[in-house]
C-alpha cells in the first residue's frame, strides 16, 4: 500500500501540481482491492468538481497498465483493482526498515527479587518483548532491561518470615528448602507472605522489620557476605534471580539487563545530592522533594525520606543515568501498569528537568490488568495472587485435553498464551478465559497456528514446492487471499509507528479466516 500511495502522490504532483498523501482504503471485494478519495481532496485546492478530477485520474492511472480496473463511483471515489502481477510484486515486498541505525532501550517486566512474578508479570514480560522484536524488524538497536527491588520492605518482610520459618537466623537451614527454582522462590514468596501479616498485625514486629529494612541496605553498603543474615540475604536473592531466568526460559522470551535497587539507588542519590545543590530539588521536614506543578498536572514526589533513605523516585533516576550511560540509548520505552502512569509522569519531570532533553527520548506505555473470567484482580499481599507459572500450567493442561501429540503441546501453550496477550490494545484490561485462549476457531493464538500449519502442509504437497511459480491469473479465492497476504507489511508497518501489535494479531486473525476460506474452496 505505501508504494501504490507513493506512487499516487507522484502523479499528482506531476498532474497538478500539489502535494499531498492520498488516503488508500480497502473496499468490499466487489468494488476493488483499494479505494481512495483523493479526488475530493484536490477538489478544493483546485477549486473544480471532484468527479471531473476523479474521470481525469482514472485516465491517468489506466496508462500505467498496473490496474486491471479503475472504476469512479460517487462523486468521485476512485476504486483500484492491482493487476496479478502487480499482486504477486506486492508479496514479495518486506517492511521497511523505518528505524534503522536507532538505540532504544526498552525496559519491561519488573520483577521484585524475594516475589514469584505475577499474572501481571507475565503480560508485561510477553508485551515487552513482542515490542523489542518489532523495533528490531524495523531496523533498530535494542537493548532489553528489566528493574526490581533487592532492597526495600518487600524484602525486610521475606527475610522476617524466613526467620520465623527456619527457627532463627541459620543460614545453613537454607539447606533444607527443595532445589528447583520454581520450589526456591514459592518458598519465598510463603516467607514474605507470613512477614507481611506480621508486618500489619504486630507492632513489635514491624518496628524491628524496619529495622531489618536498614540492615539489608547496610549489607550493600558494607559490602556484608559473611555474616549469618547476610548470608541468607545474598543466598536468597540468587534464588530470586535464577528463578527470574528460569521463568523467562519457559516462556521463551530473551533475556534482559537486570539493574536491582541496590545499584541504582547510589547512582540517584548522587544525582539528588546535585539536583538539591542546583535548587531543583527543595528541602522539606527533613526529606528531599520535586516540588508538583498542577499546571502541567504533576503532583509532588518524595525522593528522599526524613530518614535519609531513597525513595522509589530515586532508583528510578538511577536506573534512567545507568541505562543512558550503558547504552547511550537515544530511545527509551519504559512498559509498566496502569497504576504507574501519573507517578511516572513525575519522574520523566524530574529527569528532563535534571537532564534538559532527555525526557524527549522517553516513553512511557502502560498496560491494564489481566482479569479472568470470574473478574477477579488478586493481590500478592494476601497471598492469594495467580502466580504467572500457574497460568502457564493451567493452558498447557488445558492444551494436552485438546492436542495429542506432546512434541506440541509447549508450541500451542506458548502461541495461546502470547496471543491473548498481544491481541488486545495495549492499556486496556485484558479479559482471559481459558476456553477461548486455547480454542482452534476463533481469534486465538492456536486456531492462527492451525492455519498456519494447514498452509505449510499444502506447500510441501504442492508440486512448485515453497517459493515455486504461481499460476497465470488468480481464481477469486486466490485473488482474496493473495489481497489479504499484501496488507503484511501495512499491518508492520502500522504496529511499529504507533507501538501497537495487537494491529499485527488482528492482520493474522483475518488472513487465517482467508485463508480457510481459500481452503475449503480449492
Amino acid at each position: 500500500m505505501e508504494t501504490l500511495t507513493a506512487k499516487l502522490s507522484q502523479l499528482i504532483h506531476e498532474k497538478y501540481n500539489q502535494s499531498l498523501t492520498p488516503t488508500l482504503e480497502r473496499p468490499d471485494a466487489q468494488f476493488g482491492d483499494f479505494a481512495t478519495n483523493v479526488a475530493m481532496q484536490l477538489a478544493k485546492p483546485l477549486g473544480r468538481n471532484p468527479r471531473d478530477i476523479a474521470d481525469e485520474l482514472k485516465a491517468a492511472l489506466d496508462e500505467t497498465g498496473e490496474f486491471k480496473e479503475v472504476t469512479v463511483a460517487g462523486p468521485g471515489f476512485i476504486n483500484l483493482r492491482l493487476t496479478d502481477e502487480k499482486l504477486r510484486e506486492q508479496l514479495a515486498l518486506q517492511p521497511a526498515m523505518s528505524l534503522s541505525g536507532i538505540h532504544y532501550v526498552i525496559e519491561y517486566s519488573c520483577p521484585n527479587a524475594f516475589k514469584e512474578l505475577h499474572t501481571g508479570h507475565l503480560y508485561n514480560t510477553i508485551f515487552g518483548d513482542i515490542l523489542a522484536r518489532l523495533i528490531e524488524q524495523a531496523g533498530a538497536t535494542v537493548n532489553r532491561t528489566s528493574f526490581g527491588g533487592d532492597v526495600g520492605l518487600h524484602v525486610a518482610k521475606a527475610l522476617w518470615g524466613m526467620i520465623a520459618t527456619v527457627g532463627g537466623i541459620n543460614p545453613d537451614k537454607l539447606n533444607d528448602v527443595d532445589t528447583t527454582a520454581f520450589a526456591r522462590a514459592n518458598w519465598i514468596s510463603k516467607c514474605y507472605v507470613k512477614g507481611a501479616g506480621e508486618y500489619e498485625e504486630n507492632i513489635e514486629a514491624k518496628q524491628k522489620i524496619d529495622e531489618l529494612n536498614k540492615t539489608i541496605y547496610g549489607f550493600h553498603a558494607e559490602n556484608d557476605h559473611e555474616s549469618p543474615l547476610a548470608k541468607m540475604y545474598w543466598t536468597t536473592r540468587q534464588w530470586s534471580y535464577d528463578y527470574f531466568k528460569d521463568f523467562y526460559e519457559l516462556i521463551k522470551v530473551d533475556t534482559m539487563r537486570y539493574y536491582p535497587e541496590s545499584e541504582t539507588a547510589p547512582v540517584g542519590m548522587e544525582v539528588v545530592k546535585e539536583q538539591l545543590a542546583a535548587g531543583i530539588l527543595k528541602e522539606s521536614e527533613g526529606a528531599v522533594i520535586f516540588e508538583g506543578d498542577e499546571t502541567k498536572h504533576l503532583h509532588t514526589r518524595v525522593f528522599v525520606t526524613s530518614k535519609g533513605l531513597p525513595t522509589y523516585e530515586t532508583k528510578d533516576i538511577g536506573v534512567i543515568w545507568m541505562e543512558k550511560t550503558d547504552y547511550d540509548f537515544q530511545k527509551r520505552i519504559l512498559i509498566t501498569g496502569n497504576d504507574q502512569k501519573e507517578y511516572m509522569r513525575v519522574v520523566f519531570a524530574a529527569a528532563d528537568a535534571f537532564r534538559p532533553g532527555i525526557g524527549e527520548t522517553m516513553t512511557h506505555l502502560t498496560n491494564g490488568t489481566v482479569r479472568f473470567a470470574d473478574g477477579k484482580k488478586m493481590s500478592s499481599r494476601l497471598g492469594n495472587v495467580s502466580r504467572a507459572v500457574d497460568v502457564v500450567d493451567v493452558v498447557r493442561e488445558k492444551v494436552r485435553e485438546l492436542i495429542k501429540d506432546d512434541a506440541l503441546v509447549e508450541p500451542v501453550t506458548l502461541g495461546a498464551i502470547k496471543y491473548v496477550f498481544a491481541k488486545y490494545r495495549l492499556g486496556g484490561d485484558i479479559s482471559f478465559d481459558i476456553d477461548e485462549t486455547v480454542s482452534l476457531s476463533g481469534n486465538s493464538g492456536p486456531y492462527i497456528q492451525y492455519a498456519h500449519a494447514r498452509a505449510r502442509s499444502i506447500i510441501r504437497k504442492s508440486t512448485a514446492g515453497e517459493g515455486g511459480s504461481m499460476g497465470a491469473s488468480f481464481t477469486e479465492s486466490e485473488r482474496a487471499l493473495v489481497v489479504k497476504l499484501g496488507e503484511y507489511n501495512d499491518a508492520v508497518a502500522r504496529a511499529t509507528e504507533e507501538l501497537m501489535p495487537h494491529y499485527i494479531c488482528h492482520y493474522l486473525y483475518e488472513t487465517a479466516q482467508e485463508f480457510n476460506r481459500f481452503y475449503e474452496n480449492t
